[in-house]
């Protein structure tokens, strides 16, 4: 009767959320690389559309971009998420495998990712690297996800240090020698204290980098508390004092 109907469609709605979780839209469409390939918005060809890891989206708006003579034409018709990291529009460039890209590269294909969601309408998925013939997600695709993940973990990281440690001004002369100084903007980050120079040495690398160092306060990250001196970071192993500077000079000039 009507109740075991209700329950069957409860059943089904069951699936449906399951097919979402995994990313299976059940009315996207499926296209194969040669359907995919009569979309370059050509006359007599039924649209314009490009995939981005996968992804396929209708370009239509973006006509002049990517349409016949546009300077993405490339892109049309295919996937060719590889160029959209090294900005190499040759034929070689323009494929879909992500081997070996770099974290920042990872963060651009991201990053268009984004855009093309936020300005486009998508159409479904590409049977190939990234989708299997059910819809489903190919190792492939789950290997770059994970990649990106860890790329926007690195950059959320840096952000971190960039705000602990902001990197120095410095300019160079022949007469003076190398002058290093500290401001509230230097190397581009905003804050209430302009702190003292100091050379970071990153555990792992060579070298060291001047950066700026709050001189007063709790140390980064924790919380105001009567544990601690009231030198800010600049008892962080990770620094050292410029020889012949003040240790609280707000710039110091190395001749």
């Amino acid at each position: 009767g009507a109740m075991w109907r209700g329950a069957a469609a409860g059943l089904l709605c069951l699936a449906a959320a399951c097919l979402l979780r995994r990313g299976f839209e059940p009315r996207a469409r499926l296209l194969s690389a040669a359907e995919l390939r009569r979309y370059r918005g050509a006359p007599g060809e039924p649209g314009l559309y490009l995939a981005l890891l996968g992804r396929v989206f209708d370009v239509e708006r973006g006509r002049k971009h990517y349409g016949p003579g546009g300077a993405y034409s490339g892109l049309a018709g295919r996937d060719a998420t590889r160029a959209f990291a090294s900005g190499d529009f040759t034929p070689a460039g323009l494929v879909d495998n992500v081997s070996g890209l770099s974290p920042p590269e990872l963060l651009s294909i991201h990053s268009w990712l984004s855009f093309y969601s936020d300005n486009y309408d998508p159409v479904g998925k590409l049977v190939g690297r990234f989708y299997d013939e059910n819809g489903a997600p190919t190792e492939a695709l789950r290997e770059v996800e994970a990649a990106i993940e860890e790329a926007l973990k690195l950059q959320a990281e840096s952000e971190q240090k960039n705000q602990q440690f902001p990197p120095c001004n410095s300019e160079w002369s022949s007469a003076k020698g190398t002058r290093f100084w500290c401001s509230r903007e230097s190397g581009g980050v905003h804050r209430a204290w302009a702190g003292v120079p100091r050379k970071l040495y990153r555990p792992g690398s060579q070298g060291s980098r001047c950066v700026c160092v709050r001189s007063t306060g709790p140390p980064w990250g924790q919380p105001d508390s009567s544990q601690h001196s009231d030198r800010g970071d600049l008892d962080n192993p990770h620094l050292e004092q410029y020889e012949g500077c003040h240790p609280l000079a707000e710039q110091c000039v190395l001749t």
